[in-house]
């Protein structure tokens, strides 16, 4: 199995199913891990040098920090909720900074992602509501997606970039390929990224290639239920195959936080020549 793909564990004694650390990962920025709890059950963990997004990818939760708290957050009980997969009902998110604490008591049944990366304390922590994200469509025919910006660059956060994108079945996303692996802005950013994949019906499976220039790294893996991709560099699309709709979330991290990809030059045409402007 390829190291960058992180397969479904089961539950450990937290309901952990998924952990990814700059130290299993083999970079310096991103962390994600990813709980199921139990209706009632609660999570506590300190963020110490991190900063903190927590995503309710499903179900509702109360929330608190050292100083703030939230109750009864959370609308979705699916991230495929909707009548239609355009009309995706949006997240709630907390942003926690270091040196902070956090408590997830679950009211649901709860699907949890702790998403970090190093904090600098600029941030106090703040309920991210679904009318503080934004909304897209992007992309044209079989390569349109529909993307939730949780924690963009535009929002407060010290290095982290979170989104989430749904991918009707049949379509691409990520593409055409794109990297942004070279601290060389403007034209690159250099942002360490994983993909935490849901599909819909859930026994599906989607494809995700993560390759570079001179093919040195060049891996397509089977991407299954609650599986994570980590792309420490290279470009790296995603194909959901017909009769399967796919939901990923993004974390990205890096030097600098800015989102600013490059297109794959032998794939640039698609762009140029269909007007697809939004990768």
């Amino acid at each position: 199995m390829s190291s960058l793909l992180s397969r479904k564990q089961a539950p450990d004694s937290k309901g952990r199913i998924q952990k990814i650390t700059p130290e299993s990962a083999g970079w310096k920025y991103v962390g994600f891990e990813v709980f199921m709890l139990k209706s009632g059950e609660s999570l506590e963990q300190k963020t110490g040098v991190r900063e903190v997004c927590l995503v309710l990818v499903s179900g509702k939760a109360n929330i608190k920090t050292r100083h703030e708290s939230w109750d009864n957050l959370g609308e979705r009980l699916s991230v495929f909720d909707s009548k239609s997969i355009a009309e995706g009902k949006p997240p709630y998110a907390v942003y926690v900074p270091n040196n902070d604490e956090f408590v997830v008591e679950a009211l649901t049944d709860l699907e949890l992602a702790v998403c970090s990366a190093p904090g600098l304390g600029n941030f106090p922590a703040r309920l991210i509501k679904p009318e503080d994200m934004t909304y897209e469509t992007r992309g044209h025919g079989t390569n349109t997606r529909h993307v939730c910006n949780i924690l963009p660059e535009t929002a407060d956060a010290d290095n982290l970039l979170v989104v989430e994108v749904i991918t009707p079945n049949g379509n691409w996303s990520s593409y055409p390929p794109h990297k942004h692996e070279a601290d060389n802005l403007p034209r690159e950013s250099a942002l360490e990224e994983t993909y935490y994949h849901r599909l819909n019906p859930p026994q599906g499976f989607a494809f995700q290639r993560v390759y570079t220039d001179d093919l040195s790294l060049d891996e397509t893996m089977t991407v299954h239920d609650h599986d994570v991709v980590m792309v420490p560099r290279g470009y790296h699309p995603v194909g959901a195959p017909h009769g399967y709709d796919l939901y990923y979330l993004n974390v990205m991290a890096g030097p600098k936080r800015i989102w600013k990809f490059h297109n794959d030059p032998k794939h640039e045409w698609i762009v140029e020549n269909l007007s697809l402007i939004h990768i």
